[in-house]
């Protein structure tokens, strides 16, 4: 549990960071449509969205579309942290602005844990 705070804390800040100089787009059918399009550089999907059907797409997508993806666990602060003053399913990063390479470790560290995970369940 506490690992996955950390977790969050680190995408929220990417996210908090990204917005200032980056381009992100907020949403679920912001985040589809950015994926489609090949304009995701990374994805980040709220836990806490009911009915869960509403983002069961993006995982698939992003997979397919080789975009890398991470979860968080509320979407009252993945929203505040994007700019908006509403909840947040969903964002896509599109320009990570100024803060590229320190996005870049983040996003490999994630993907690690990930993966970690996936391999832990089977």
């Amino acid at each position: 549990m506490a690992e996955e705070e950390a977790n969050d804390k680190v995408i929220y800040e990417l996210v908090d960071e990204v917005r200032k100089t980056g381009v992100v787009k907020r949403g679920i059918n912001e985040t589809t449509k950015a994926i489609e399009r090949g304009k995701a550089k990374f994805v980040v999907i709220a836990k806490d969205v009911d009915p869960k059907e509403i983002v069961m797409h993006l995982p698939v997508l992003c997979k397919e579309k080789q975009v890398p993806y991470a979860y968080v666990s509320s979407k009252h602060e993945l929203g505040r942290r994007a700019g908006i003053e509403v909840a947040a399913s969903s964002i896509a990063i599109l320009d990570f602005g100024d803060y590229e390479e320190e996005a870049k470790k983040i996003i490999e560290k994630v993907r690690v844990k990930e993966e970690e995970k996936v391999e832990k369940k089977e």
